[in-house]
């Protein structure tokens, strides 16, 4: 077992990350001809997952080798607008905290300029044996009070924190 980096960089980081685009699949199209909820949770988690390996270095490799990695501790998803078969688009990633052993970010899917759909997450590192919390190794830690640090100046979304219920009157 080794805690040490396996890929990423210290940063800078670009604020927001913009992750590599995504096509919406045949078979993520339910009957109502667009893009099932179940799937855009599935691109945000495919846009997180190419973000730790590539810019944060905790991405599926580390976590093998770690045996440590991220558990989501509370996700919300806001569906604005639909996509459909064939569409492309990609996911733009803001970390707003961060302690010694918890993330909380902001992921939004945009598609020809628009806003499609935002994640909120709060997601905590825990040891794959003890099923625990665990702090996030030192050079992580750097990396992220980084990345903190560049989006910081970033507006925070009306959406954040959004509570869920009937709007009346």
């Amino acid at each position: 077992m080794t805690t040490d980096s396996i890929g990423g960089h210290d940063g800078p980081y670009a604020a927001p990350i913009l992750v590599a685009e995504q096509r919406v699949l045949p078979e993520w199209i339910d009957y109502n001809g667009h893009m099932n909820v179940g799937y855009y949770g599935l691109a945000f988690d495919r846009a997180i997952d190419q973000l730790f390996d590539q810019q944060l270095g905790n991405g599926e490799a580390f976590v093998r080798a770690a045996e440590q990695g991220l558990f989501v501790l509370q996700s919300s998803i806001q569906f604005l607008r639909e996509l459909k078969q064939g569409q492309s688009f990609s996911v733009r990633f803001q970390l707003f905290d961060h302690d010694h052993k918890r993330i909380h970010f902001w992921a939004e899917i945009q598609a020809e300029g628009q806003i499609c759909a935002t994640q909120e997450v709060l997601a905590m590192n825990v040891d794959h044996a003890s099923k625990r919390a665990t702090p996030f190794p030192d050079w992580l830690q750097a990396r992220l009070t980084q990345m903190q640090a560049d989006h910081n100046a970033l507006a925070r979304p009306a959406q954040l924190g959004a509570k869920i219920g009937i709007r009346r009157g």
